[in-house]
């Protein structure tokens, strides 16, 4: 599986990622979900957990809603989520298992001491419920 992500929009969310450290930043990724899927843009969310931000994120449900419903209307997809992962690893948590869904790619982003390190993307197989990492590839 792989998910065309261009350098610009990898920028970006490593980007949001360093400004939010050392909490958990979050957004959107918006672009065609047939195969390949492709991401044209990243879209920031509020990160509106209430509780242990540095190791969690929850993106408003109404944003998501808006959000979805605007891309509709230009001819494009919610194709995903992205987040960051202040102080370890680019791999998805048992938190982010217990939350995910099988038609959005998960990118995740660590960020160490405030600098951006490794990114990855990840699908979730509810067949397994576990997740399968998605190769990124730059168009």
């Amino acid at each position: 599986m792989t998910i065309e992500i261009p350098n610009a929009v990898l920028q970006a969310i490593q980007d949001h990622a360093r400004e939010a450290y050392p909490e958990e930043c979050c957004g959107f990724l918006i672009g065609h979900s047939s195969a390949p899927r492709r991401v044209m843009e990243s879209r920031r969310a509020r990160n509106v957990a209430t509780e242990n931000r540095p190791r969690r994120y929850t993106v408003d449900p109404l944003e998501l809603l808006r959000v979805d419903d605007d891309v509709r209307k230009k001819n494009l997809d919610l194709i995903g989520i992205y987040h960051s992962h202040p102080d370890h690893p680019a791999a998805p948590s048992e938190y982010d298992r217990s939350r995910a869904a099988s038609w959005l790619s998960y990118v995740i982003a660590s960020v160490v001491k405030g600098h951006p390190k490794d990114v990855t993307a990840w699908q979730f197989d509810e067949a397994t419920g576990s997740f399968r990492p998605e190769e990124i590839v730059d168009r």
